[in-house]
């Protein structure tokens, strides 16, 4: 099984050992570091998946988990969180759940962690060959729902900001974004105005998510010459749809094109 993981914990416990024991003999490279910046940005490019176990909380890990927080979200990595049901709950104010794909309540023995994480593994596996979307919306609740809808058939990377889309933009390239119109500070046309200015980023397709229905809005979104937009009182079912509608034209589309070169 092609997958590393970065094992950030207080200290080496009997658990701790055991956990990446485990996990090596199932294939699953595993480093272990304490919750240090410097210590996590020297093994985080080599790490698929980044498991923290947050058994307690100082100044230093809430800095810690905000910065793995943001590796994940840009580097597109998978966060997964061990910890008592209150640390787990102190942990959401800094790594919150939209990032988090998921946590382990302790008490938790290291078979079942390990099973588990290959499990996910695996999952992450299978995820590579996915198509990958970029969904940008600062309402935080919205931006869970969409991703769990859409989680299990596309690979979502999950922003709340069109600043934070910008960042992310600069070292990868997703398939689709789906950005919210309405969003404050910079707006989604704002935002669609800086990534069509760009060369690297001025193909990529763009889909409006919008919460009003209304003409002028409708006749505004579609002024900007994105893919399409969906209201955000559609249906997961019917979000889902529209997103497996676009790229299988998009793939006929190639195909046409292809045949006509």
């Amino acid at each position: 099984m092609e997958c590393s993981l970065l094992l950030v914990t207080y200290e080496k416990t009997f658990l701790i050992d055991s956990v990446a024991k485990g996990l090596g003999e199932i294939g699953i490279k595993t480093a272990v570091c304490g919750p240090d910046v410097k210590d996590i940005e020297a093994g985080k490019d080599s790490a698929d998946i980044i498991l923290v176990f947050v058994d307690g909380f100082t100044p230093e890990m809430m800095k810690v988990l905000v910065y793995i927080k943001d590796v994940c979200v840009d580097d597109g990595k998978s966060l997964y969180l061990v910890g008592y049901k209150d640390m787990l709950d102190y942990a959401a104010e800094f790594a919150p759940p939209e990032y988090v794909e998921k946590e382990f309540p302790r008490p938790i023995d290291a078979k079942k962690l390990v099973s588990t994480l290959s499990s996910e593994a695996e999952l992450l596996s299978r995820r590579a060959e996915q198509k990958n979307i970029m969904i940008v919306d600062d309402d935080v609740t919205y931006l869970k729902v969409i991703r769990k809808q859409l989680s299990e058939k596309y690979r979502i990377t999950a922003v709340k900001s069109g600043m934070q889309a910008i960042k992310h933009l600069g070292a990868h390239t997703p398939d689709l974004i789906l950005m919210d119109y309405d969003m404050p500070i910079t707006t989604g046309s704002k935002v669609m105005e800086m990534i069509r200015s760009e060369p690297d980023t001025e193909e990529i397709p763009v889909i409006f998510l919008t919460g009003r229905a209304d003409r002028e809005t409708v006749m505004d979104v579609m002024g900007l010459n994105p893919q399409g937009y969906l209201l955000k009182s559609a249906s997961g079912e019917d979000i889902l749809a529209s997103i497996d509608k676009f790229f299988e034209n998009e793939k006929t589309g190639r195909k046409q094109r292809k045949h006509i070169g």
